[in-house]
Parts: structure tokens; sequence; C-alpha cells
């Protein structure tokens, strides 16, 4: 089925909030989170790319298709329990997670808080900790409507494009197409804008994010890191230390990538077939 043509479904959260999610592709499930501002699209170019995975993806309250339920809810505990209410809805455990961004994050809140559900963890140029001026270059744009006025506009964006190569026009009509809302006032964001207020709270509180000891706490599981080779968001330095705390990690670069690799170049999907090997692998190995 094109991923296009992958239906949208819902489940009730506990606070009543209606959630989006995509489940489609039969095989070994894995539970795709995208970034902060992104929404279960992202993963569509992957879902092309790979066989005999159940791709289980959500929309994130306040984007996509789930209901927006205000700034103040638009954080990580918080959506990471919208997660945990996904997989109990499907009645799933013991799930590898990809996580984008932002969904690497969450991924790793819930190996610290909730190890079971977690068989290992995947991370889309994301780590225990984001580099400064990716966090201040987010803040140009959270919450903000695009100068374009057009698809075509904003697929042409130099800011769009920065630190991308060899990427076809094609592709970033996709992606503007992803990021933006055609109204009769223009084009708009496709989330709540008031995520802004969230992250820009946790910016200004001056507390950086730290995760390192969640991510110690997957030091038994298969754990991946794709890096874009031009990311501003994860360095080298920070990669460095994940490998000297977990030398198994799977690691992998791309190369003509800012934050974030589309997840269907070779060496990503090369990153991501060896990490869902590894968790079979584990998992036959637990029986």
């Amino acid at each position: 089925m094109p991923q296009n043509e992958t239906p949208v479904q819902y489940f009730t959260a506990d606070d009543g909030a209606k959630i989006a999610f995509r489940d489609n592709g039969a095989g070994q499930p894995l539970l795709c989170l995208s970034g902060l501002t992104r929404n279960s699209t992202d993963f569509d170019y992957l879902a092309d790319a790979l066989d005999d995975v159940r791709l289980i993806r959500i929309d994130y309250r306040g984007r996509g298709k789930s209901d927006w339920t205000g700034g103040d809810t638009y954080n990580v505990p918080r959506e990471a329990g919208d997660v945990i209410g996904l997989l109990k809805h499907l009645g799933l455990t013991n799930i590898p997670i990809l996580g984008t961004s932002r969904g690497g994050i969450i991924g790793q809140f819930m190996a610290a808080n909730t190890p079971e559900l977690v068989a290992g963890l995947c991370m889309n140029d994301i780590g225990p900790e984001l580099e400064l001026a990716g966090r201040q270059r987010i803040t140009t744009y959270v919450g903000v409507n695009p100068d374009a006025t057009t698809f075509e506009g904003a697929a042409a964006s130099p800011t769009l494009q920065e630190g991308f190569a060899n990427v076809p026009q094609a592709r970033w009509m996709t992606e503007a197409r992803k990021l933006y809302l055609d109204t009769a006032d223009g084009l708009t964001i496709n989330y709540d804008p008031a995520l802004r207020d969230g992250y820009m709270a946790a910016f200004n509180s001056g507390n950086a994010p730290n995760m390192w000891a969640a991510f110690e706490t997957l030091a038994d599981k298969p754990v991946a890191v794709i890096r874009g080779a031009n990311s501003d968001i994860l360095s080298p330095k920070i990669v460095a230390r994940m490998l000297k705390l977990h030398p198994d990690l799977i690691f992998s670069q791309v190369p003509d990538r800012a934050h974030m690799p589309f997840l269907d170049e070779p060496e990503s999907l090369a990153a991501i077939v060896e990490f869902l090997q590894q968790v079979q692998s584990t998992k036959t190995g637990q029986h």
C-alpha cells in the first residue's frame, strides 16, 4: 500500500485527547517517533524502503492529525505517556523504537522509566544531549509560519535546505507539503503554534537536555545512532561519549545531511536493518 494511503487511526489518551497513529506492514514491529515539530508522515520514506516490518507511527498531541491540547502539555513526559498509551491500545510490549530527534529523547525517557516496553533504541540524529547551536536554531522556527506563500517557495528555501546536498528538488517539495498547510491565509505550520511556548520555556530555563543517565539504562539493549554529517544537534563529541558508554552501539554517519537524515539513505537503512537484526537476535536469545 502506498504510504500516502496508509489509513489514520485514533485512540483516546488518558486525559481524553484524541491521538492519531498509523499502523501498517507485516513483520517485526517498529515504533517510529518523529521530531519536535514533525509527524508520522516523516517515516513514509522509510516505509517504502523496508520489507517485513510493521511500522507503527504516532502523531504527538498538537501535531499532524492529533488533538491540540495546549502548550503546557507539549513536553516529553506527557508525549511519552501518549506513546505508552498507544502501545497499551495495541497490546504491545518490548518493542524496538526508532526515534528522530525529539523521538529519540522520548525513547530514552521510556527506556529509563518503562524499560519493559523498550527492546532497543535507534536514534536519528539525537543523543543524550543537544548542542547549543542546534537548540538555538530551533528557536528561530518552532511555532513560526514560513515566509514563503507557496509550496514551491517553501521547498526552495535556503533555510530548509541548509546543510543538505544532493537532494532532488522533488524531495523538498514533499517535505514542504509535510511541514505546511495551504490555507486561505497562505502557508501555515502543520502543528499547534503553542508548541513554541513549551520549547522556549525549556530553552530559557537554561537547563539543557541531559539524558545520559537514561541512555545508560540501555546498556544491555541494542542501540543504534544515525548522524547527519553536518548536524548541529548531534556532535562527534557526543557520539564518542555514547560509544564509550555503549561499545556495541551501531553508528552510521550520513554524508550531505544536516539535522536530520531522511532515513532512506543507504547509510541510514544499513544501521536500521542491523539494529532490527540485533533486536531479533536478543529476543531469540531470551527464549
